[in-house]
């Protein structure tokens, strides 16, 4: 049992990209605010709250992929195309949709490297989406 979660033996390549961005989003999201706590271990909650929406809004994650993309491995930058060109059946709020779609590849990836329990590169990934987040805001 790893990370205290138990997860059966899945077949990643039957994932649908939607449940892998479904997954990733909140493990990202995690990573953030572990990440924001650890620098700012006596900000109000509120203040935290800001803060992490500058690094998991759709257009810093879209940011992040497009700046990334062409250090993907080839089975990374798959998983990032099949996210981003998912159909899905929700539209973006607070984004344009093409910010959304690039978010929605990212997340997947996110996911999908959780799901493989490849936390070195998983870690490796949100660290330097972190570096190109703060250089934005």
């Amino acid at each position: 049992m790893e990370k205290g979660v138990i997860m059966e033996n899945v077949n990643l390549a039957t994932v649908s990209p939607l449940v892998l961005a479904y997954l990733g989003d909140t493990v990202y999201e995690s990573h953030i605010r572990e990440y924001l706590i650890n620098r700012n271990v006596n900000k109000k909650v509120n203040d935290l709250h800001k803060t992490a929406i500058k690094y998991v809004k759709a257009k810093a994650q879209a940011n992040v992929i497009l700046t990334i993309e062409e250090s993907l491995t080839e089975e990374e930058h798959r998983i990032y195309k099949r996210g981003r060109n998912q159909k899905s059946h929700t539209t973006p709020k607070n984004a344009d949709i093409i910010d959304y779609k690039n978010a929605t590849g990212f997340e997947a990836l996110i996911g999908y490297l959780h799901m493989k329990k490849d936390y070195e590169r998983l870690n490796y990934i949100i660290q330097k989406a972190i570096e190109i987040t703060e250089e934005s805001i």
